[in-house]
């Protein structure tokens, strides 16, 4: 440090020009670092007018309204980060779903056509491919989300209402944010947590740590009570998702068919001691059976509703959300162990997981 401040002295007093480092600050080099690799991504969609939602034109309302055409071209925007040179962006899949024209405006101005190859609504990831003959391309580099702790540093980029290159900056507020606790019950996500301003526009742009890595995909704001909250992808799955995406393989999630609510010893104990219980619960820590999908994997194994999931493949079960991600890193078709409670037994189940239904709709 104090050799450091010589030498930036000694720049002053010969009226040399300062050099790049003694002006900025480590925030400016992260976003210099990642900020050719953002892109804006502009979408056009065709959507059906309420009158023709429900497959045919309601008398009513063309009583009410004359003719109205049956359809409408609604636009929509998001961000979005390039990953590979030779074209690659990654972004999140509700800011391209549905859409018919995908615009990609590249960091230097271009403006061009992407094509959506792979979505997955699951992780709220896509992938879209810019045209094979685009020049000067740069990659932001990717950092490693697991290596994170809550305090590290993080600068959010995107394009938040339009306003192109956008930078807010603040911590890494916690990790492994369950979605569903978020109200989000058909994704599959463990979230990065952070207080840098995230705002619509930004979903699909970068997270990125003091060195400019990308560490997460920003995909949601809490709106209302505890505004201020932004949520991102770590890109350690992202990376693996969008590299199956690119190649055109679909994305496997892994599935039991089961409806778990958490149950904690305490929670337990006061069920039991209730005179008016139908029935007694184990009392321990777990992911409680709220309900066996019918013709799962979960009713094949003989999982009934009051079972307490207590482990799987060997390691502790205390919530729904630590299933889920066992669940998640299983493999389809290859047994699963699970450690059951089932009111004083305590059972030892092997369960096949299949894929994982596609949503109908």
């Amino acid at each position: 440090m104090i050799f450091l401040s010589s030498l930036l002295a000694l720049v002053l007093a010969l009226g040399l020009a300062a050099p790049a480092w003694a002006s900025h600050g480590f925030v400016a080099k992260a976003v210099a670092r990642a900020a050719p690799a953002v892109v804006r991504i502009d979408t056009e969609r065709q959507v059906l007018n309420q009158r023709f939602e429900s497959g045919f034109e309601d008398p009513l309302l063309r009583e009410l309204f004359g003719d109205l055409p049956s359809s409408h071209r609604e636009n929509g925007q998001g961000s979005g980060v390039v990953i590979a040179a030779d074209g690659l962006v990654l972004t999140n899949a509700h800011v391209v779903e549905g859409a018919d024209r995908v615009q990609v405006t590249l960091a230097d101005g271009r403006q061009l056509d992407g094509q959506v190859v792979g979505s997955d609504p699951v992780t709220d990831l896509a992938v879209v491919r810019l045209p094979a003959a685009t020049k000067g391309l740069k990659a932001a580099p990717l950092g490693d989300s697991d290596a994170l702790v809550p305090g590290d540093w993080a600068i959010a980029l995107g394009n938040p209402y339009g306003l192109d290159s956008t930078v807010t900056l603040g911590i890494v507020s916690s990790l492994h944010r369950n979605i569903s606790s978020l109200g989000f019950t058909d994704k599959r996500l463990e979230l990065i947590q952070t207080d840098a301003a995230i705002n619509p526009g930004n979903s699909g742009g970068p997270l990125v740590n003091d060195a400019g890595e990308v560490i997460g995909l920003n995909t949601l704001v809490r709106a209302g009570p505890g505004a201020g909250l932004g949520f991102a992808i770590p890109i350690n799955l992202a990376r693996g998702v969008a590299e199956r995406l690119a190649i055109g393989e679909p994305v496997v999630h892994p599935y039991l068919g089961l409806q778990l609510v958490p149950l904690t010893a305490r929670k337990a104990r006061e069920h039991n001691t209730d005179p008016n219980a139908l029935v007694q619960l184990p009392e321990h820590d777990g992911a409680l059976v709220q309900q066996v999908l019918d013709s799962s994997p979960a009713a094949t194994a003989g999982l009934r509703r009051g079972d307490l999931v207590i482990a799987a493949a060997q390691r502790e079960v205390h919530a729904p959300a630590d299933l889920l991600a066992v669940v998640e890193g299983a493999t389809v078709g290859e047994p699963l162990a699970l450690e059951v409670l089932r009111g004083d037994q305590h059972l030892n189940l092997g369960i096949l997981p299949a894929p994982l239904p596609a949503a109908e709709g």
